[in-house]
């Protein structure tokens, strides 16, 4: 008998049904959101021979179980939240409401038959994390780029700074010498900021370099038909 296990995924628990080719619920669990507590569901799961699970696309909640679903063997399907509020406002009733919508879940994963299948994250995830640090140390770098400017005004408004120029080391140098000649507080912030400044750029550096080889390395390696990692960004979390 095919079984399909529905998760109901939080922060600290995570709750799980199963149910059979026909959406009748067999049993329930709730295990810790930990990789100890995800091996207990993977020993509850064995109770059954053909074993599938479903999760709700939320993979800021369930990356850690999936992966360790996948490393035991398992088949897991994630979920659309879209495909969620039909069943979630059918099966409401007092109480808690974790099996709920662990059921729903699993009976979203019967009713769908064209969901996408979790995968292990390979370096195309590594890619668009490093991206989007560098992204988020970039705005970072602007914001202080952009206070630091005020504070030279005030302290020199004789001093000009090619737009982008804080972007470059010759530049910090420059106005590192220049910042020697003052005194005070807000001579004292701009130093700060510059060092900060110069530090943003180096990291920002850094993870270019860093993504310029994996880029390459993933370029290089030969691709395979038939994967079923998903395309979708890692970093959206579909609404949960």
């Amino acid at each position: 008998m095919a079984v399909l296990i529905g998760v109901d995924a939080h922060k600290r628990t995570h709750t799980l049904v199963s149910v059979d080719e026909v959406g009748r619920k067999l049993a329930e669990r709730t295990v810790q959101a930990t990789s100890e507590g995800h091996l207990n569901a993977v020993q509850w799961a064995g109770q059954w021979s053909d074993v599938s699970f479903a999760v709700e696309d939320c993979r800021h909640m369930t990356r850690r179980l999936e992966h360790d679903l996948i490393k035991a063997g398992f088949r897991v399907i994630r979920v659309h939240t879209r495909f969620m509020a039909t069943a979630r406002r059918a099966g409401r009733q007092p109480g808690k409401s974790d099996p709920i919508d662990a059921l729903a879940v699993a009976h979203a994963a019967l009713r769908e038959p064209d969901l996408p299948v979790a995968a292990l994250d390979g370096p195309s995830r590594q890619v668009k994390l490093l991206s989007d640090h560098r992204h988020d140390l970039i705005l970072e770098r602007t914001k202080v780029i952009n206070r630091l400017r005020w504070h030279l005004h005030e302290l020199d408004p004789r001093l000009t700074i090619q737009p982008r120029g804080l972007r470059r080391y010759s530049t910090m140098d420059s106005v590192a010498v220049r910042l020697e000649g003052f005194s005070g507080t807000v001579a004292r912030i701009a130093s700060d900021l510059l060092a900060r400044c110069r530090e943003l750029t180096q990291q920002v550096n850094q993870l270019e370099r860093e993504l310029r080889d994996l880029v390459r390395a993933s370029a290089a390696r030969p691709t395979t038909t038939g994967s079923s990692t998903e395309a979708r960004p890692a970093r959206k979390h579909y609404g949960c």
